[in-house]
């Protein structure tokens, strides 16, 4: 899988693909021989470090990060520290630390808590409650979906408490941002069942930080609601946006793929941000594998 790294040769929709097919032989549990899974996880940190695309090496160390495995730290603790690296990587490396949760990632994350990018020192934040909750040294009711197999940020709360408690943790900002992002996956677990959780995520849209707007662009990816599209549409027409928002907004609509997020995606393939313009690329691939009949979106990548 390594030939589907090599951005010579590859595009960035092959690449990404080839990441995905690298997280199934890399994480945590699975029946592989050791020695194949070190190489793999090896293969997504050189991606990490060495691809000249900023969204191929943050895809990498969120994948990373979905593993779950400790290998990974100490690739990940390098592109942390590494403060000339774009900080929607660096972000990625954060939250894949907090993913998983090992004693040395509380030491590592620490020491970026004052960090000088905002998008950094939040994820940390993040992170760090993550696993304060994990180790049990915060006790916190957390709910699992039979859906949404991700390793998130924040735990989902019991959906019993219903959409309107969710909306109000999510929009509150005198709340940590790790109560907010519980909110938000409460009301993505609630989404399959009532319309009212995605209102109230593209509610969310409002906010002045640009990683809370990134992860609820993620949120609704995941839900896949043609109820979004009108909100994600937005984040992503506006040039004022972070890159980072727009980015996942168009992923997010690549998600849905319906022809009409198709049209709006192709309007972006030469947007002036390399992030952007390729994160739709990206989401038109996936489009096009959700209306296929492959098996696994890494399926492709020989082709």
């Amino acid at each position: 899988m390594r030939i589907g790294l090599d951005s010579e040769k590859s595009s960035v929709s092959i690449r990404m693909r080839t990441l995905f097919g690298l997280k199934e032989v890399a994480k945590v549990g699975v029946n592989v021989e050791e020695e194949v899974v070190k190489k793999a996880v090896e293969a997504l940190a050189s991606a990490m470090r060495d691809d000249p695309s900023s969204l191929v090496k943050h895809e990498a160390a969120y994948v990373l990060g979905q593993t779950e495995n400790p290998l990974a730290v100490k690739y990940l603790e390098g592109t942390l520290s590494d403060i000339g690296e774009d900080p929607m990587v660096r972000h990625e490396a954060a939250e894949a630390l907090g993913a998983i949760a090992s004693p040395d990632c509380v030491e590592i994350l620490e020491r970026y808590g004052s960090d000088e990018e905002q998008v950094v020192r939040e994820t940390v934040e993040i992170a760090l409650m993550r696993i304060a909750q994990k180790s049990g040294e915060k006790e916190l009711t957390t709910t699992e979906h039979p859906i949404y197999k991700s390793v998130d940020p924040a735990p989902a709360l019991n959906e019993s408490d219903g959409v309107e408690k969710y909306r109000e943790m999510l929009l509150n900002r005198k709340l940590p941002l790790y109560d907010r992002y519980r909110g938000m996956f409460s009301l993505r677990n609630l989404s399959s069942t009532d319309p009212r959780a995605v209102q109230a995520l593209c509610e969310g849209f409002v906010d002045n930080s640009a990683l809370f707007k990134h992860e609820l662009a993620y949120v609704l990816g995941q839900v896949q609601s043609p109820d979004s599209v009108k909100a994600l549409s937005k984040v992503l027409f506006d040039q004022n946006e972070h890159e980072m928002v727009r980015h996942e907004a168009a992923e997010a609509l690549g998600s849905i793929g319906t022809r009409e997020t198709n049209e709006i995606l192709a309007g972006f393939l030469k947007d002036k941000a390399d992030v952007v313009r390729e994160s739709c690329e990206v989401a038109l691939d996936i489009t096009e594998y959700n209306q296929s009949d492959q098996l696994n979106y890494a399926d492709t990548i020989s082709r």
